[in-house]
């Protein structure tokens, strides 16, 4: 059960007991009420190719570095510079590619500190101030998206009217995280210490982490390499010498550029929000940045194919020597079982505990000794891990096989414990091994094992299927077009289907009255509280709904039609809702929704689901309790101060004049 899998669920759930039809399947994907799910999904996903396309080309990873080395070794003024370019930088590009990039960044950078201990005030600061700016323009995030389709704002007037709140936030927001939330010299030190980069990895050229196997074999050690000093000096090498392809960074920022303000002026110049859809706009850019990094892949390919073959011999290579010495040591402890037996040959017994242990199996079992089904030579676990890793062995050097080095010590470990409980032995005196059960007797064995095994890396795999034809053409693109399929690979796909259940969820609340019930809630809290209440009342919800209702994108959806009810409501009664509270309403959702990000749980969005993937991938594990009591204070002065500029702002430029729809 996932994002995608449960809302799919639900919605199949409901269409079998006939609770919702065929209505509530349209409107949840073609649209209803002024929101479009396909025009916005589509918007989205082209924007978000040019962004990750820039991210691809290492132009913020680029930048980062340079951000770094402005900021010196001064942790509180490199922290500031941090923030700040997060915080610009997420204003125009959305809060995902910094998400991707910029987490692995700060991954590498406290990794490589010596001095900070713990990356937690760098990472949540970065997550938090990235989903704050988000907030600014409408195409940062498919939440403001909504909210502007639903209420046919244009998308100039909610930069408008959101660009104070969330300024004002950051500037408030940074002081606060500094010298109360992280206020601690572990977390931000006075001055940052960093391991330096030998002249000779300076001089070398950065390697495109987008071609497979760039790196050699050290995606086949990375893990091994998390904390020890050869990969701090390969994190080290990542910040401080940053791969960047200066062409497509350019071509990709002017195209970014010139579609949000192609975007901008032709929303400007709409009678309606919705007259002209923005992605006949954002997808013939996209179209025109995807040809250039298929061009441009191409034009390169013979430079990133001979990478890559290089990178995947060094790959190969890496393994086959990891192969060789476990056959290595299999053979060393075959030879101290050899001699182990010659001993026990001529003592003419066994040791004392392989003797007492077959006396108890013979008593549990009527005196009678059991059936010889393995053999165990001695009384120590490496000697039993010296019968068994023979035939691990080939299992854990197959590269297609799944199995990974930790993943077969822990299987040998498991296996040799179940052995030593069993003590299933040999009757005294008998040196065979039983059938099943491969112990190499000698040196033509072992080599004959081992070139087996050898062979396995590098020969063929039986026929071809459609799994290994798809992956053998993954590789080809990943080789050719490098940055294309890295931008596509990390495209969110998964928020196509997400969205159009989460619509058909909400459209089954609609049509079935639950909506309406909302409303009439909703509509008795503004008669009691007034506009400050408004304010007040729907940041505290879209803030808790967006941890409980399909993340901050369900929380918009159902939020919107909620609104769109209320609107209805006062239709139906001819009592106006007053421009100022109407519109007071919907900014301080725009502000939860956007900030409700890193509130109290990671699904609260899809962004911070990615986050956690990409820290967890970075050996940097951040618990659900630990993400929640430290966010807790961030979000609360965040909302705290985004609401009340948000009150000042619209007691200054609403009227109490009627909302005209």
């Amino acid at each position: 059960m996932n994002f995608v899998t449960a809302p799919l669920i639900a919605d199949l759930f409901l269409l079998a007991i006939l609770a919702i039809g065929r209505q509530e399947v349209h409107d949840g994907i073609i649209g209803a009420d002024n929101i479009s799910p396909i025009d916005i999904m589509a918007f989205f996903l082209t924007l978000a190719y040019i962004a990750i396309s820039i991210d691809a080309s290492g132009l913020i990873r680029y930048l980062a570095f340079k951000v770094l080395q402005k900021g010196g070794k001064v942790g509180h003024r490199l922290f500031f510079y941090l923030y700040a370019f997060f915080f610009g930088l997420g204003s125009f590009i959305g809060n995902d590619p910094i998400i991707l990039s910029g987490t692995a960044f700060l991954a590498y950078m406290t990794r490589v500190s010596s001095n900070i201990i713990h990356p937690r005030a760098w990472i949540h600061t970065q997550f938090a101030i990235a989903n704050v700016a988000s907030a600014i323009l409408v195409s940062s995030n498919p939440t403001n998206l909504v909210l502007a389709g639903a209420f046919n704002i244009k998308f100039i007037h909610y930069t408008a009217n959101m660009i104070v709140p969330v300024v004002v936030t950051a500037i408030v927001l940074f002081p606060f995280l500094l010298y109360i939330v992280f206020a601690n010299e572990d977390l931000i030190p006075y001055s940052i210490k960093m391991h330096e980069l030998p002249e000779e990895v300076k001089a070398k050229k950065p390697v495109n982490p987008n071609i497979p196997h760039a790196r050699g074999h050290v995606d086949e050690d990375e893990a091994d390499l998390a904390n020890n000093e050869e990969g701090k000096l390969l994190s080290l090498e990542e910040i401080m010498n940053p791969f960047l392809d200066k062409g497509g960074a350019a071509f990709g920022a002017v195209i970014m550029a010139a579609t949000l303000v192609t975007v901008l002026a032709i929303n400007a110049a709409s009678a309606k929000s919705g007259a002209h859809p923005v992605f006949w706009v954002t997808l013939p850019a996209a179209f025109v940045m995807f040809c250039w990094d298929i061009g441009f892949g191409w034009y390169h390919r013979k430079e990133t194919r001979d990478i890559a073959r290089k990178g995947r011999e060094e790959f190969e290579d890496a393994q086959i020597a990891r192969a060789e010495r476990k056959f290595q040591q299999a053979e060393e402890a075959r030879q101290t079982s050899a001699a182990s037996h010659e001993v026990r040959g001529e003592t003419g017994s066994s040791s004392p505990k392989l003797e007492s242990k077959d006396a108890q199996l013979q008593e549990s079992d009527g005196g009678h000794a059991p059936t010889p089904a393995i053999l165990l030579v001695e009384n120590t676990d490496d000697r039993v891990l010296a019968a068994m890793s023979s035939a691990h062995l080939e299992r854990s050097i197959s590269p297609h096989n799944g199995y990974t080095e930790k993943q077969e010590k822990g299987n040998m470990t498991s296996e040799v414990n179940s052995l030593e409980e069993k003590s299933i032995l040999n009757q005294t005196g008998s040196d065979s091994p039983p059938q099943g059960l491969f112990v190499p007797q000698s040196d033509e064995d072992l080599e004959r094992r081992r070139r087996n095994s050898m062979a396995s890396i590098h020969g063929p795999h039986g026929p071809a299927t459609l799994m290994s034809l798809g992956q053998d053409t993954l590789r080809w693109c990943q080789e050719t077009f490098p940055t294309a399929a890295a931008v596509v690979l990390h495209l969110p796909f998964a928020l196509v289907p997400f969205a159009f259940c989460m619509f058909i969820l909400v459209q089954g609340l609609v049509t079935k009255g639950w909506v309406p019930v909302f409303a009439y809630g909703w509509e008795h809290w503004v008669k009691r509280t007034g506009t400050v209440g408004a304010i007040g009342g729907m940041g505290f919800l879209s803030v808790i709904l967006c941890n409980f209702a399909g993340t901050n994108i369900g929380t918009t959806i159902l939020l919107c039609r909620i609104i769109q009810k209320w609107q209805q409501i006062h239709v139906v009664s001819g009592v106006p809702i007053s421009d100022r509270t109407f519109w007071a309403t919907v900014y301080s959702m725009a502000l939860g929704v956007n900030y409700g990000a890193f509130s109290a749980a990671f699904s609260a969005s899809l962004a911070g689901l990615l986050w956690r993937d990409i820290l967890a991938r970075k050996h940097i594990r951040v618990r659900s309790l630990d993400f929640a009591r430290v966010n807790l204070p961030i979000i609360s002065i965040a909302m705290i101060v985004g609401c009340v500029v948000l009150v000042g702002e619209v007691y200054i430029v609403r009227k109490e004049t009627p909302y005209k729809m």
